[in-house]
């Protein structure tokens, strides 16, 4: 806001950065839509997109790979990086509003969604866009709530031998995980964290690390129950 000639207030819009305006030197730290200048660099990009695509998932992915076979695992594999592809292309595209280098950004998923298609198209994606979030909150309740329960499991089976059935509920674990994500969720801009991004692209690599581990010794189990079996010859 400055002051006219007339002493009348004149209200600046945010992205106007000029002499007028009274705010010249901020140029050099913000951008064209008046929020302050991005910093990101191809290794943070990176870090994001690893983080996207590689979750908890690929601790699975051998098993399910197995289970669909030489053929048609790879192809399914295929299939997803070309469908990830797409949608990453076009989220790109839809990321400014006409000029894709001066449009306007579309800071949201729906406000790419409001620009693009609008009318009642945006609801309905945005009940699509929610329908998924819960579900994938819920699926990740119940993965953590299992695999705490396996932990106490293995911890129970160490302790007291495989004769004990070791039984107990996972509703206690679930009711813990949803506690933690409230509070967490409380905490003011938490995805501008810098180093949450770190943290999270460590744990796909763990995730990838471990997937990958498992894979190779079970291959090597197999490679030496095959060396060691009789083979007869008639």
């Amino acid at each position: 806001m400055a002051v006219g000639n007339g002493g009348a207030k004149k209200v600046v819009a945010p992205m106007e950065v000029s002499v007028e305006a009274g705010n010249a030197g901020d140029a050099a730290w913000m951008d064209d839509d008046g929020r302050p200048r991005r910093s990101g660099t191809f290794w943070t990009a990176s870090a994001h997109i690893i983080t996207a695509v590689i979750g908890s998932g690929v601790l699975s992915l051998a098993w399910a790979i197995a289970q669909l076979g030489w053929v048609a695992g790879p192809a399914v594999m295929l299939l997803f990086a070309a469908v990830i592809y797409y949608t990453s292309t076009l989220l790109a595209e839809c990321y400014r509003t006409g000029d894709p280098a001066t449009g306007k950004r579309n800071y949201t998923y729906m406000d790419a969604v409001r620009s693009n298609l609008g009318g009642p198209k945006v609801i309905f994606c945005g009940v699509i866009q929610y329908a998924n979030l819960v579900g994938v909150a819920i699926g990740y309740t119940i993965a953590s709530s299992i695999s705490m329960r396996a932990i106490r499991r293995a911890d129970c089976f160490h302790a007291n031998g495989h004769a004990d059935p070791c039984k107990s509920s996972s509703n206690p674990y679930m009711i813990l995980f949803g506690l933690v994500q409230i509070v967490f969720s409380q905490i003011p801009d938490f995805d501008q964290i810098w180093w949450l991004s770190i943290v999270a692209a460590v744990m796909s690599f763990t995730y990838s690390g471990i997937g990958l581990s498992l894979g190779i010794t079970q291959t090597i189990c197999m490679s030496s129950e095959l060396q060691t079996y009789p083979f007869f010859s008639y």
